[in-house]
């Protein structure tokens, strides 16, 4: 190992990441939530909007919860339904519930129901296990990407017909991951939009049939590149069980989710966040996708230097939750960031042994590398020559997934011209040091290995506080990314139910 860690000091860390994270844990299995409640009925085939654009799926779990709440789950309740109306599609029968013509019941004998919703969520499930093998057969048959890291792009236009020829310029440019940003504020919707939208804000709006048009899109680039291209969206926000469900039955590839970046920046209920994440994260493990957590967001309002500890106790938690929730190291994308201030002195030193760090904590995990944007000053050709850096230390410390930097960060949304001079900056780097990892080995009791050591020692110091505090407490605190989130405030607190003692959920169950 590079860096010299103790390893009995690494031990130390997971242990208390398990022990900070674990009474979390015990409060996501005792509880549900609106989210969760739809993802189920997505997966036993609910599907379609009303006429005013709300999803039959918020009808049927608005209905079920009118009549007997959220707490015995919705499944058993909808397939008694179904069973006494004597239907068999669960579409028409969000239809019949919203004109009020069904009733809702716990009925006192269950097999039945459960026999029902246990076979169309199976059925469900099926075809997320179908779209994971056609991704493993698409892989061999077109080959992967030639080299690590994996060039990672951005494309959000608002519009998906103009996103997908975007995408498909980025991926001949040398792009091997397409990541199609979110409408600003989808996050905070209740409910997931319906059909290909053409109009957002900063982004597109995430929707299936969106995710359906963009996959078909880079199915035909990776035919015509002799590559599989893949795709990223986001399950994050009050929707994150329900976009990883979509996200499954659409075969995405990777997707956005983080265990506490809703709750700090976008002031989503901590223990919605918590349950909603854990779900989320099991539909992930079985479609094969690899999750990205947003521990770079920390340094864009907390110091990159005096935080950086923060980040590391952060992707400690992420990876307890993830192999909780059955995520395998190949698919946990942690992220970190190249956000220190350019004019400290040696910002590079630090910038290699925060990188580093995170590389022999998480050997297995491919790690996702993200560029500067707080220090980022408009200035384009700075702003290229910090990019460049940038992709060095990706070079250097081996991470497995490199965000393209643009020089017009903080200035405007990138040109197709601005891609495609990032992406020159990224293939030179590459191309000329790609290898350099093999080499780059620091110089024992140097600084990088100083800095590196006195960043675990903060990391574990900050883990023994939430270990003894809590870690909704320190949440509450302003613990991470100086944001104060306490666990009785937020956005979708009224959206989660304790179990009652028959809960039954088929997709977990």
């Amino acid at each position: 190992m590079k860096l010299d860690l103790d390893p009995t000091l690494v031990v130390r860390a997971r242990e208390l990441a398990a022990r900070a994270g674990r009474p979390v844990v015990d409060l996501a299995r005792a509880h549900t939530t609106v989210s969760v409640e739809r993802a189920v009925l997505r997966l036993a085939g609910v599907a379609g909007a009303d006429p005013d654009g709300i999803p039959w799926v918020n009808r049927l779990v608005d209905a079920v919860r009118a009549d007997v709440g959220l707490g015995h789950g919705v499944a058993v309740p909808v397939f008694d339904a179904l069973l006494r109306e004597g239907i068999d599609d669960v579409t028409l029968l969000a239809q019949k519930a919203s004109a009020g013509s069904v009733r809702f019941r716990v009925p006192e004998k269950q097999a039945g129901p459960r026999r029902a919703a246990r076979k169309h969520v199976q059925a469900g499930l099926r075809r997320i296990d179908r779209r994971r093998a056609e991704r493993e057969r698409l892989v061999k048959r077109h080959g992967d990407a030639p080299r690590r890291p994996w060039i990672y792009l951005i494309v959000a236009t608002g519009d998906i017909f103009e996103d997908i020829p975007q995408a498909q310029a980025a991926a001949r440019a040398g792009a091997d991951v397409i990541a199609v940003i979110r409408s600003t504020g989808q996050s905070l919707l209740d409910y997931v939009p319906e059909g290909a939208t053409r109009e957002g804000f900063a982004g597109t709006y995430a929707t299936q049939e969106n995710f359906r048009l963009m996959r078909a899109a880079l199915d035909e680039s990776s035919r015509e590149l002799g590559r599989y291209v893949r795709l990223t969206n986001y399950a994050s926000g009050l929707c994150m069980p329900e976009m990883a469900v979509l996200a499954g039955l659409e075969r995405l590839d990777m997707m956005l989710n983080d265990s506490m970046y809703g709750i700090l920046f976008r002031d989503i209920n901590p223990i919605r966040t918590f349950v909603d994440q854990r779900f989320s994260r099991q539909v992930h493990a079985r479609a094969g996708i690899v999750i990205n957590t947003g521990e770079d967001n920390y340094l864009t309002t907390a110091d990159a230097v005096e935080a950086a500890h923060t980040v590391t106790v952060s992707q400690l938690l992420n990876e307890y939750f993830a192999h909780e929730a059955g995520l395998a190291d190949w698919q946990l994308g942690l992220g970190h960031a190249f956000e220190i201030n350019p004019d400290l002195p040696e910002s590079f030193r630090l910038e290699l042994a925060h990188a580093l760090l995170a590389r022999e904590l998480f050997p297995d995990a491919p790690l996702k590398w993200m560029p500067p944007t707080r220090h980022m000053t408009g200035d384009v050709f700075r702003g290229n020559l910090l990019d460049g850096f940038f992709n060095l230390v990706g070079a250097m410390t081996g991470q497995g997934i490199l965000l393209v930097g643009m020089m017009t960060e903080a200035v405007v949304t990138p040109w197709l011209s601005d891609r495609d001079i990032a992406l020159q900056n990224v293939r030179y780097v590459l191309g000329a040091a790609g290898g350099l990892h093999e080499d780059f080995v620091p110089a024992p009791g140097g600084f990088i290995q100083r800095r590196a050591h006195e960043v675990l020692a903060s990391s574990i110091e900050l883990l023994e506080r939430i270990e003894a505090e809590g870690l909704l407490a320190a949440i509450a605190d302003g613990t991470f990314g100086i944001m104060k989130r306490p666990a009785d405030r937020g956005k979708g607190l009224d959206g989660v139910a304790k179990h009652e003692a028959d809960y039954y959920n088929p997709a977990i169950s």
